[in-house]
């Protein structure tokens, strides 16, 4: 099943222009990377192919349907850039917010055992099970982001899309965050995420897109690695280095 499809994406703030014509198509279960320097637009596309922003022209849709007008909206776990600094200003503990990753299915009517289940089964699979009860402004950067990836399991999301998540996160915690989102991609969700180190996602990503305002290359991390598209993109003599894991 496709999950994301974008054609002919073009975007910009005001007379800046960021996006040109960029097309992709991510299926169901695919760990597709989004690589470029800064300013390429990685935040732009991923904000566009989950609905937080319109197209100036171009079409995308999301399970099939334009974003702003999908019925699927809680199928979608979006964590955005940064996360792992903002936790100070939730006052509420681990529990209570993976809870709100079951808001949007329970619009009405109170919390009932399925939704429990759900809450509980998120915490345990990402490791934080032992911290519910914790103030999540408490909690350090890596185990934030656990939390905001728990939330997005309890909504039972079927698609992840994350931004640049581990800015700020311990190296230990950024190798233990990669091998989580390699665990729940292996269960078949299917992951989207902008990362600057590109090391980082060639090492883990199934698919690779590279961009700087155009689309340089969509397709798999050894076709990549093997292609000018980096340097091209990166407008330098710029070279993947391998992570060990």
């Amino acid at each position: 099943m496709t999950v994301l499809e974008a054609e002919g994406l073009s975007f910009g703030y005001g007379d800046r222009p960021v996006l040109d014509g960029v097309s992709l198509t991510v299926e169901s279960g695919a760990f597709l990377g989004l690589v470029g320097p800064n300013g390429s637009g990685k935040t732009t596309l991923l904000e566009l192919l989950i609905g937080l922003r319109r197209p100036d022209s171009g079409r995308v849709r999301l399970f099939g349907s334009p974003p702003h007008d999908c019925a699927d909206g809680e199928r979608v776990g979006y964590v955005a850039q940064d996360t792992a600094g903002t936790g100070d200003a939730m006052p509420v503990t681990v529990a209570e917010a993976v809870r709100m990753g079951r808001y949007p299915r329970r619009l009405r009517g109170r919390f009932d055992a399925e939704d429990r289940r759900a809450v509980a089964d998120a915490m345990e699979r990402v490791g934080i099970a032992d911290l519910a009860e914790r103030r999540v402004g408490r909690l350090s950067g890596g185990q934030r982001q656990r939390v905001f990836i728990a939330r997005a399991l309890a909504a039972e999301a079927d698609l992840l899309a994350l931004d640049e998540p581990t800015v700020g996160v311990d190296a230990e915690s950024r190798s233990a965050f990669y091998d989580l989102l390699d665990s729940l991609n292996d269960e078949g969700l299917t992951v989207v995420l902008v990362e600057h180190d590109v090391g980082v996602v060639t090492a883990r990503a199934s698919e690779v897109a590279c961009l700087n305002r155009r689309l340089y290359f969509h397709g798999d991390p050894e076709t990549f690695v093997e292609t000018d598209a980096l340097a091209e993109a990166y407008g330098t003599d710029h070279r993947v280095l391998a992570h060990g894991h």
